[in-house]
């Protein structure tokens, strides 16, 4: 946030944001549009169906976070790790 005697940034003035999400929007709409009218030179016939690279990306994503949270488990430390006392050492 700026300070009251400053101008705000591009960022905080009103429907900025806004304008942003509707452009993204826009992008997602065209892109669609362009599933129906670009060919597609696949080598599979799987990579043919509609939206198969979207449904691909998604699924590679969530695989991600999945793993991540798995591996969080597996190697996480305590929240106190660093901040414990140690036993002094003789």
């Amino acid at each position: 946030m700026s300070a009251p005697d400053q101008q705000p940034s591009w960022l905080e003035r009103p429907g900025t944001v806004k304008g942003i999400v509707m452009a993204l929007y826009v992008c997602c709409a065209l892109l669609l549009a362009a599933e129906f009218f670009i060919h597609r030179h696949t080598h599979f016939e799987f990579e043919k169906f509609f939206g198969f690279y979207a449904f691909y990306g998604l699924g590679a994503y969530v695989f991600i976070v999945l793993s991540a949270k798995a591996l969080r488990r597996l190697i996480g430390r305590p929240a106190d790790y660093y901040s414990r006392d140690e036993e002094p050492r003789e």
